[in-house]
């Protein structure tokens, strides 16, 4: 099994971007376009309601993936790629304004857990003053397919992992 780990921080709330990640219409805008990623089935379960309401969450919780929402999605693993790929994912964990994951079901992959956390983070701004904002932690646990054969693609696999996650982190900022 490997390990991807990854970290933004934005000066937003942590509810507002915790909203933006748990709407399934925003994965497809957070990839490449030369991937011409689009959700192909939906079956989503909204999630239960957070403890805590602020008007963010209210205008947003009708637009969130909760556990057990499973979606399909097809994607071109590479540009100008005549085929494209089916990844089927379900939702197996969801606390509101603090994280979920999901998991592969079908895909390129043999197995996939992804865990996306959201924690307010107050930072230090050049000037000098307290900036608050959210910080964004990213671990996917992943196995490639073919055994060890596989892991031959395991250097190429990080390196797409980490060009996706930046393309994502650039989107985030321009999007929020």
């Amino acid at each position: 099994m490997h390990t991807f780990h990854s970290q933004q921080w934005l000066p937003l709330p942590a509810e507002l971007v915790f909203a933006f990640f748990a709407n399934p219409a925003n994965l497809p805008r957070l990839m490449p376009s030369w991937q011409q990623a689009r959700i192909e089935k939906a079956i989503i379960v909204p999630p239960s309601p957070p403890l805590t309401t602020s008007a963010l969450t209210e205008i947003f919780s009708t637009l969130a993936a909760g556990a057990g929402t499973r979606l399909t999605l097809s994607f071109r693993p590479f540009p100008f790629s005549p085929v494209r790929l089916r990844w089927e994912a379900e939702i197996d964990s969801f606390v509101w304004n603090a994280h979920f994951s999901d998991i592969q079901l079908r895909g390129p992959f043999a197995a996939w857990h992804h865990t996306h956390k959201i924690t307010p983070e107050t930072r230090i701004g050049e000037s000098g003053a307290a900036v608050p904002g959210t910080l964004i932690e990213d671990e996917v646990q992943y196995q490639l397919p073919l055994g060890k054969l596989g892991d031959l693609a395991q250097p190429l696999i990080a390196r797409q992992l980490r060009s996706t996650f930046d393309f994502r982190h650039r989107r985030t900022r321009e999007l929020l």
